[in-house]
């Protein structure tokens, strides 16, 4: 056994982005562990002009949170499809602690870097609170994000253009991968601006090992943009896993399963069936392969030769496999692709690496379906997420996971999620996040009302519910009064519903030790005492801790007397009092962890003790803030 390369091997799974060609490199290694940062030594590597800073990003902790929006949200207390507005780079690191290797599938379309793209990148690492604030969520007069400050126009006369670019992705994606399941998978949409740059950090981050695959997507019919020679009629799906797959299946595309639609006895198990052909110019010269089929007293002869061997061939017909068709008085032969096995299972198999369609202008008019109006320009079709989240079968199939986008844009992938888990009954659940831009003054989403692109956003995820509850209303009234011919398994309910979250300072006070002098002394003391700002509510704090305890948005959450029951009972989080019956209470009831105010033990430091010692003795880890 090579101890070295097992080290290394280890290391490696662990830190791809501190390897150069199995090598590790000392500078990326210092970037990712140390403030000591530099990238002067040539060698084969990506870099660019402010990539230091771009590593400093990942260094700076976040003490932001996130503030709960029922009244924006749809069924709040019992979905657990998440919408989450705010800066997505900030909202990442909120993320890190609870959904730390949860998520099966990323997929996300950012900011192609056409020369007209404004989006943020890192600018400057040292602030203050008012820049900080103004950084997660600066508002005017009415309540929206300001963009001045926020956005800058990335043009191509700039010097730093694809530096920029490179910046504003490195953190997000890296970020982005910790939250990564250990089987899960992360598709990029991009186009030819910055898909050499994206495969290079990708692979810098994620691994060159883990590259499944770079997709084409055609996305025109045959009329676009004109390029150097060319009409561009494609774009690119970048995608890459956690860990190295060796084997990757999908259920057949949308389109692909509708072409199935000839039927024959076997349709109840196997489903409608394709014709394909039976005879092939490859292979070789195969004597075996060249005999006459005889039907109908005629003989049917191959081009050059079968793709099946006699005996085989014969099954076929005799199991009525294949399908003759007759023209002019000759007849032809094609195989029966049925869309189900012999056990009543779609099949599966090996995606393509290009998707012909859907196209461009199938989510123009899903927009305007849903809102009579074109209110976002360039949507992605639900259809095309539809497809990636379609090839997740293999061994471990399951439709139970979390789907993360963090580019949301007006919530395609909330559409995708919702209708294909009614097509196939599954559970998956989305988390998207998304920056509340504002909309031009003079677009048509202004106009209808829409000050920012997370007021489209929620409002498609509300109106796509309100759309499939009115087609399973249809459903079930076409159904009432028809003959009922056995039991049948009940389909699981949808959840039709998000939890809305907006990005916010922390409820409580940060203790900045480093910053005191003797102005702001007495104000740094107070924050030791008593850290709850002034206006927090029950919760806002509430989902706070439950956040930096390591818990997810979406876990249950139950009011008893004065305290929260958390995950069914696994924590416990007093913030409006408690006393010695609440103590014992929360000790009987077998908790993993409890938190508590610290401002609710004031003037009483016996009753602290007692809790800190009885929790002790209980084996409850006891934490207070």
């Amino acid at each position: 056994m090579n101890i070295l390369q097992d080290r290394l091997e280890k290391l490696k799974a662990d830190f791809p982005e501190i390897f150069t060609e199995d090598r590790i490199d000392i500078e990326k290694f210092k970037a990712t562990f140390t403030d000591n940062i530099n990238f002067d030594n040539e060698r084969y590597v990506l870099n660019w002009a402010g990539k230091s800073d771009a590593f400093k990003v990942l260094q700076i902790q976040t003490t932001a949170t996130l503030k709960p929006q029922p009244e924006e949200s749809v069924n709040f207390d019992t979905t657990e499809n998440i919408f989450i507005e705010g800066e997505n780079l900030e909202v990442l690191k909120v993320l890190q602690k609870s959904y730390y290797g949860k998520i099966k599938c990323i997929i996300i379309d950012p900011p192609y870097n056409t020369g007209n793209d404004s989006f943020i990148y890192p600018d400057s690492f040292k602030e203050n609170k008012a820049d900080y604030e103004k950084r997660i969520g600066d508002k005017d007069e009415e309540g929206y994000l300001l963009k001045e400050g926020m956005f800058r126009k990335n043009s191509k006369d700039s010097g730093h253009y694809h530096s920029n670019w490179l910046s504003m992705m490195y953190p997000r994606l890296f970020l982005a991968k910790n939250l990564l399941h250990e089987d899960g998978v992360i598709f990029v949409h991009i186009d030819d601006n910055e898909v050499h740059n994206l495969r290079m950090i990708m692979n810098e981050i994620f691994g060159e090992e883990n590259f499944i695959e770079q997709i084409i997507w055609k996305n025109k019919y045959g009329a676009g943009a004109k390029t150097v020679g060319f009409i561009s009629i494609h774009e690119y799906i970048i995608a890459f896993s956690r860990k190295p797959i060796t084997n990757i299946e999908g259920q057949l595309s949308e389109s692909e399963v509708a072409k199935h639609n000839k039927k024959d006895e076997k349709y109840d198990v196997r489903g409608g069936y394709r014709t394909q052909p039976v005879q092939t110019r490859s292979l070789g010269n195969r004597p075996n392969l060249v005999y006459p089929i005889h039907y109908k007293g005629k003989e049917i002869w191959p081009d050059k030769q079968w793709v099946w061997s006699k005996d085989r061939m014969e099954l076929a017909i005799k199991n009525n496999e294949v399908e003759f068709t007759e023209r002019k008085g000759e007849y032809s032969i094609r195989a029966k692709q049925y869309l189900r096995d012999e056990n009543g299972e779609i099949r599966k198999g090996k995606p393509l690496s290009i998707f012909e369609g859907p196209y461009t202008q199938e989510g123009t008019a899903e927009i305007r379906e849903l809102f009579n109006e074109d209110v976002f320009a360039f949507p992605k079709p639900s259809t095309l997420t539809r497809q990636l989240l379609r090839l997740f079968v293999n061994e471990n199939y399951s439709t139970d996971y979390f789907i993360l986008d963090f580019f949301a844009g007006s919530a395609t992938t909330a559409q995708a999620v919702f209708e294909l888990n009614k097509v196939d009954n599954g559970n998956r659940k989305f988390i998207l996040i998304q920056l509340p831009e504002p909309c031009e003054e003079n677009s048509e989403a202004y106009k209808a009302g829409y000050k920012t692109i997370t007021d489209i956003s929620k409002e498609r995820i509300r109106r796509i519910i309100k759309k499939i509850e009115t087609e399973q209303a249809e459903e079930k009234k076409k159904k009432e009064g028809q003959l009922d011919f056995g039991e049948k398994a009940e389909s699981k309910p949808l959840d039709l519903g998000f939890k809305a979250f907006k990005l916010s300072p922390s409820n409580f006070k940060i203790w900045r030790g480093s910053e005191i002098n003797e102005e702001n002394l007495v104000q740094q003391l107070d924050a030791f005492t008593n850290p709850v700002r002034e206006g927090s509510e029950q919760e806002n704090m509430l989902f706070e801790l439950m956040l930096k305890a390591g818990y997810l948005l979406t876990d249950k959450v139950e009011k008893i007397e004065n305290f929260y029951s958390i995950k069914s009972g696994e924590l416990l989080i007093a913030i409006e009092s408690i006393n010695q019956a609440t103590v014992d209470k929360m000790i009987a009831s077998q908790p993993k962890k409890v938190i508590a105010l610290d401002i609710l033990f004031k003037d009483n430091d016996q009753l602290k003790t007692n809790t800190v010692l009885q929790m002790k003795d209980a084996g409850v880890d006891f934490k207070t803030i």
